[in-house]
């Protein structure tokens, strides 16, 4: 069984993980590491252009990597009872696979014991896309993840194995007007 721990350094060194999320079961790296983000790209086998989501710890580490942080965005954070992954337009400091073609991202501020310990072990932002191939359903749970997508992550994070997870998180975009828009309910 693979310690948070064995995944930590796994992250620290430019490599993947299948870890259970705030929402479903994910595939994830240091979302700062280029290379890194280039394999989850490849264990994926989706398409280049499209975004991620990342995991944060708290407002604080968002606001490292948001340049302009419309106020808006406090309230939905800290008011939402479900995971909330808003879009925000000026994102810097992660690596630029990460990004949407218009420089956007998604970000989500996670209170996830697993994840906050993968986060702040690592000191960065965490790559979460859904542990599946592109195209196919995101898994709700460990033994919904594809075997052979199994085999190709650096570690997996063998906690929660028999929890079911929940669905996806809502997604909004927010624009620097503060302007909102539903993109996942």
């Amino acid at each position: 069984m693979e310690s948070i721990q064995s995944a930590i350094e796994v992250l620290k060194n430019g490599g993947t993980i299948l870890y259970p999320t705030d929402t479903i079961w994910g595939i994830g790296c240091d979302a700062t590491n280029f290379k890194a983000v280039e394999k989850v790209i490849q264990i994926k086998q989706r398409p280049s252009e499209k975004s991620f989501i990342v995991l944060v710890d708290s407002i604080a580490m968002l606001e490292r990597y948001v340049t302009e942080f419309p106020d808006v965005c406090y309230d939905l954070i800290d008011f939402t009872d479900k995971p909330l992954t808003v879009i925000y337009e000026d994102v810097v400091g992660v690596a630029q696979n990460t990004l949407a073609q218009d420089g956007s991202l998604g970000i989500r501020v996670t209170s996830d014991p697993i994840c906050l310990k993968l986060i702040r072990g690592v000191r960065k932002p965490l790559l979460s896309t859904s542990a599946n191939f592109s195209g196919e359903p995101s898994p709700s749970c460990y033994d919904e993840v594809s075997e052979k997508l199994k085999q190709q992550v650096d570690v997996i994070v063998k906690e929660r194995l028999n929890v079911k997870c929940s669905k996806p998180s809502s997604i909004i975009k927010v624009g620097k007007d503060s302007s909102i828009k539903i993109i996942r309910k």
